[in-house]
């Protein structure tokens, strides 16, 4: 249920190799995952019907969390008992993960990017691995791939609950033997109360890591570091400070790209010149070059060859470069928490100094879209030159002191001496933009748009004005 998400999907195509037979339901269908999942060979039913999950008599409904009560089909199983059900998690930790040696990425930020440099790395090295990637990585080519199971599986580890029926944190399930703790903030407000109720679901997390197990935890956060002590398995840091045992030397980033060298345990690793923006992006490098070097080599981790790295292509939706001329760039990103806006923007002021950046953001997330993260998201906005403010997705479902202030943004960014501009409609928006950007310009321009979602398809429509404009 809920087959065309992303990760659902992947799941799906991973039963499937491994010899299911697999057929799903969604309240719409579509692409890209529906295009691969139908050419795979699975059937996906158009909305949710009782009647026909009755007719079609699964051995097991997997229910992506998604799906609430009140739903046709949830309701009818919670009714009957006619079918076995469970969460994806649950599935994959029963169908999948059983026996491999996995490898957990997890953290606020970076998740899709760090499981994919792993599983790539792993691919670089010679070795078979599996994977499943929240996302549509360039590199690997593919977002699910089972491997061979003397390989580690490497899977993406979100906080997010399991299902409506199970609120533990999806990477409860995943039976770790690395995990990876890249960064830690509170996020999610729909379903955490706080930033110390984050730490308390990653606590569980280092709690299934096994003795022999590693636990990689970014050295440079107070709110990681705060977990420690940790005396049941084997803790290594990385960051950039002299306390990490992987060390992150030499950053730079300028408009010739971003370089940077690793140093394990005081020994020079390796030297690394690629084109991913941004110190956010070394960090996921280090956590996957060290998770896919202890997974084979966990002796000397050094052994993996990085040589791979400076080929890594990435992963679609972030930093994406949509269009790359001298007068203009227009990038998307999957951006929605305040850090990782902060991040991008100060990264492409590295990379594209004489650029007029304008930044367009979408408050479309469960805590986006209120005022939980509402000061990090003004002062993150100010690091552009011009800001565009999208329709808050779903303002009318909340009252009007929680729903994300947008004239409080506009103010700020005005005593901060940036412009910022809201519309109505998103399609509004898009023609402020295009008014803009799409004129003669002394001065080259960068237009970056942040959502976690769709922005009501004005990318699209907006990359296609520059082509028609010739910009």
């Amino acid at each position: 249920m809920g087959i065309c998400g992303t990760a659902m999907g992947n799941a799906a195509l991973l039963a499937r190799a491994n010899g299911h037979e697999v057929m799903g339901a969604d309240a719409g269908i579509y692409p890209p995952m529906s295009t691969v999942l139908q050419d795979a060979g699975i059937t996906i039913n158009e909305g949710y019907d009782p009647a026909r999950l009755d007719k079609l008599g699964p051995d097991l409904v997997v229910i992506g969390n998604a799906m609430s009560r009140g739903n046709p089909e949830v309701e009818w199983l919670l009714e009957t008992r006619k079918f076995a059900f469970t969460s994806l998690p649950a599935l994959l930790a029963e169908f999948v993960l059983k026996g491999r040696k996995n490898v957990v990425i997890a953290g606020t930020h970076g998740k899709t990017t760090t499981t994919a440099l792993t599983a790539y790395l792993l691919r670089e090295n010679g070795r078979d691995p599996g994977f499943l990637i929240g996302g549509v990585p360039y590199d690997p080519p593919v977002g699910n791939h089972l491997g061979s199971a003397t390989d580690p599986f490497v899977i993406e580890g979100d906080e997010y609950d399991s299902a409506f029926f199970d609120k533990r944190s999806k990477f409860i399930h995943y039976a770790p033997h690395i995990a990876v703790l890249n960064n830690l903030e509170f996020d999610h407000a729909d379903i955490f109360r706080d930033l110390a109720d984050v730490q308390r679901t990653f606590r569980h997390l280092t709690r299934i890591v096994p003795r022999n197990g590693w636990i990689l935890l970014n050295g440079d956060e107070d709110n990681l570091r705060a977990l420690l002590p940790i005396n049941w398995t084997q803790v290594v840091r990385v960051g950039t400070g002299a306390g990490n045992d992987l060390r992150i030397i030499n950053f730079t980033e300028s408009s010739a790209g971003t370089q940077f060298e690793l140093h394990w345990r005081g020994a020079k690793w390796g030297e690394v010149s690629w084109g991913l923006s941004g110190l956010f992006n070394v960090r996921n490098a280090a956590m996957a070059a060290l998770a896919a070097g202890l997974a084979l080599f966990p002796a000397d981790p050094t052994q993996l060859n990085l040589d791979a790295l400076a080929r890594f292509r990435g992963v679609k939706r972030r930093q994406e470069i949509l269009v790359d001329t001298p007068a203009l760039k227009v990038i998307e990103d999957f951006g929605h928490h305040p850090t990782a806006l902060a991040g991008t923007l100060q990264s492409l002021r590295a990379r594209y100094p004489d650029c007029l950046i304008h930044a367009l953001f979408e408050p479309r997330s469960n805590s986006s879209r209120t005022r939980v993260m509402q000061p990090g998201f003004m002062r993150a906005l100010a690091l552009a030159d011009e800001v565009y403010v999208g329709a808050v997705a779903g303002a009318e479902k909340l009252a009007v002191d929680e729903r994300f202030d947008v004239e409080g943004l506009l103010q700020f960014l005005d005593s901060q001496g940036r412009h910022g501009q809201s519309a109505a409609t998103n399609a509004e928006l898009l023609e402020h933009l295009k008014q803009n950007t799409l004129g003669a310009s002394k001065r080259p321009q960068l237009v970056v748009f942040f959502t976690n979602g769709s922005f009501d398809g004005i990318i699209g429509r907006y990359v296609s004005a520059v082509r028609a404009a010739g910009s």
